[in-house]
């Protein structure tokens, strides 16, 4: 259409340089708003700004929520407000394309995106507005998604240029949601467990699908007991929209069929309401006291040091058990065949043990730490790509020594590589001289068969003290969270991952089975977690 018409705004002649022709609705133009991609260098993340420099403030929100919960459309709302564009305007903006932030093979949004809205003159708000938009927690793509999810979070909070201070965090909720299920609750517990306990002042809840009426997923956040602000009679502080009249066709309120005229209407009053609750929002958001991102960093490198401590004792667990039996295999064969092992030093006899293996990762896409003096994969999956940052790895203490590897060694041996250490369950033969020569060699003493079953009960007890270590180090990363955290992590819990599990089967939508298996590996971790917040022993000593 011709940029000339007499009913294009004056912000709007002011922006449509800005903007480019996205597509046509029956009676409005769709322009998208024109953006510079900023290089950002932060795995699983992209910036993008509108407009130049701005001397005025800045206020930054993020978006979050369930996956379908409307935050793209949202999100155009927000612009279209900011750009002062009326009910009766036949063109509307778009910040958001909903394929620009998608993967090819995947239907939901698949990286966080920075968009920083720089304050022109004929802005709505005074102020520049940086939005983080996040992908949709709980989606078809399972447990593996949501944290991956957060990972992307770390990195945009911890890296140099990220983002370090927040406004609002914006939990986006549709209205209806009104009993709660324990995919939801997950939903919840997810997002809100992402923060440190000083963000909670600043959670703001947006709910979508709205009607005039009190929005019945209020009574879920009260239940699901969400740490939000809240009004002098307890109910949470909320700002409702209703996305579907952004892009509605606006001429149907001027036409004389009583159903059309009927729909224009109902349009208009949800326009309206959006309006009034994006300039509520507003203008609360100006008067926010802004929060630093310290302690949610804190949070989040705690989680994941905890993850990864939980990781390596699930490791350590499998390895002592198999120590355990190889004890009792060799043990048993050495004492039914005493005098003939007593005898004959090249007796021969068949063990169970662990070895370490190399597995090709080189097409994964992911990132591992290896320690290459301990042939040892200490953290898997790694955020940190860079081997000269490796001190930066949740696998490093705070002196730079590796708290996983066997040796301790330092994050300067330790780098990414095309392949990741696994154990694996074989049969090997051993003979009594090689047991031998093995303990001799640092005793420099002969050893009778009773001191080799010694020996090796030894070997078990280094790897029982190697897991009392990770516990210790998982407790107290535990017990810091409990400090700091807005929420436990959710899937720390197994009674919580056992209601997930059979929501998925009761519901069986596309991929349940996929997600219940990995709901079922992390319930594992989860009963270690367990386990170890309550100090419980994970290894026995042996009894023979």
């Amino acid at each position: 259409k011709s940029l000339e018409h007499s009913n294009y705004s004056k912000l709007f002649k002011l922006f449509h340089q800005q903007t480019g022709y996205s597509g046509q609705t029956e009676a409005l133009s769709i322009y998208k708003v024109l953006l510079t991609e900023e290089q950002l260098h932060i795995k699983g993340c992209r910036r993008f700004s509108f407009g130049k420099q701005s001397l005025k403030r800045n206020r930054t929100i993020m978006v979050l929520g369930a996956t379908g919960a409307g935050k793209t459309t949202l999100i155009n709302g927000m612009i279209n407000y900011i750009l002062d564009v009326k009910w009766e305007d036949f063109y509307r903006f778009k910040l958001v394309d909903e394929g620009q932030s998608k993967s090819q093979d995947e239907s939901q949004t698949s990286e966080v995106t920075v968009y920083k809205i720089n304050h022109q003159e004929g802005f709505k708000i005074d102020y520049s507005l940086t939005i983080i938009d996040t992908p949709g927690f709980g989606d078809t793509r399972g447990i593996e998604r949501d944290k991956l999810i957060t990972e992307q979070l770390r990195n945009l909070f911890s890296a140099k240029h990220g983002v370090s201070d927040i406004d609002a965090v914006c939990f986006v909720a549709q209205a209806s949601l009104a009993r709660p299920t324990p995919t939801q609750k997950y939903v919840f517990d997810s997002v809100l467990s992402i923060f440190g306990k000083d963000v909670a002042e600043n959670i703001r809840i947006l709910v979508t699908f709205a009607d005039g009426q009190r929005p019945p997923v209020l009574e879920a956040i009260v239940a699901y007991e969400v740490p939000c602000p809240k009004t002098n009679k307890g109910v949470p502080v909320h700002f409702k929209f209703n996305n579907s009249a952004l892009f509605a066709d606006n001429k149907l309120s001027g036409q004389d069929e009583d159903e059309d005229e009927d729909e224009g209407n109902f349009d208009q009053m949800f326009w309206d309401m959006g309006t009034k609750s994006m300039k509520n929002f507003f203008t609360a958001l100006n008067v926010i006291t802004t929060k630093s991102l310290t302690l949610t960093k804190q949070v989040l490198r705690e989680r994941e040091q905890l993850e990864n401590s939980v990781e390596n004792l699930q490791m350590k667990v499998k390895l002592g058990l198999a120590k355990l039996e190889e004890i009792k295999e060799a043990t048993q064969i050495l004492q039914e065949h005493k005098a003939e092992a007593t005898r004959n030093e090249k007796f021969e006899f068949e063990v169970t043990v662990k070895k370490p293996i190399q597995v090709d990762i080189s097409n994964t896409g992911y990132y591992i730490n290896n320690c290459q003096q301990c042939h040892t994969t200490c953290h898997d999956p790694c955020s940190i790509q860079n081997d000269n940052d490796k001190a930066r790895c949740a696998a490093m203490g705070s002196d730079g020594f590796c708290t996983v590897c066997k040796g301790k060694c330092h994050w300067t041996v330790h780098f990414c590589q095309k392949y990741k250490w696994e154990y694996r369950e074989v049969k090997e033969k051993r003979t009594i001289q090689e047991l031998k020569d093995k303990y001799q060699k640092a005793t420099k003493a002969k050893m009778t068969v009773q001191e080799l079953i010694k020996k090796l009960k030894d070997d078990y007890e280094e790897v029982q003290d190697e897991v009392v270590t990770l516990i210790k180090r998982s407790a107290k990363c535990s017990d810091r969270l409990k400090e700091i955290a807005l929420k436990p992590n959710p899937l720390s819990i197994p009674e919580y991952i056992d209601l997930l599990i059979e929501g998925e089967k009761s519901e069986a939508k596309s991929g349940w089975k996929q997600r219940v298996q990995a709901l079922m590996a992390m319930r594992e971790k989860a009963v270690i977690m367990a386990k170890v917040a309550r100090r419980e022993k994970l290894l026995q000593s042996p009894s023979f």
